[in-house]
């Protein structure tokens, strides 16, 4: 295989991201469903006892992040929560019957 052709396969991706048009600016109203959303999945996996640490760190974050404005890194930190909530989530629920797969029979 030729560098070149490596380095151009490397390099793509990249100059494509960069000649993209720019996103649209997120706005208070973004703001408030990405952190809703987010609260709501936190507020679940608190009920399945399996809240994860980051997930408020995050959603601390994004309440930090919009009451200053920043909407565009509050919604990034809320989706992040809402993320993080919704895999913290999935583990409860997995592991719920999946330690008896381990069990020594």
């Amino acid at each position: 295989m030729k560098w070149s052709f490596v380095l151009a396969m490397l390099l793509a991706p990249m100059l494509a991201l960069g000649l993209a048009p720019a996103a649209r600016a997120a706005n208070e109203a973004d703001y408030k469903a990405a952190y809703a959303a987010a609260d709501a999945a936190s507020k679940e996996a608190a009920g399945l006892r399996h809240q994860w640490t980051v997930t408020v760190s995050a959603l601390a974050a994004a309440k930090k992040a919009g009451d200053g404005g920043d909407f565009d890194r509050a919604v990034a930190a809320a989706r992040e929560a809402e993320a993080l909530a919704k895999a913290s989530i999935f583990q409860a629920t997995s592991e719920k019957e999946a330690w008896k797969a381990m069990e020594i029979r």
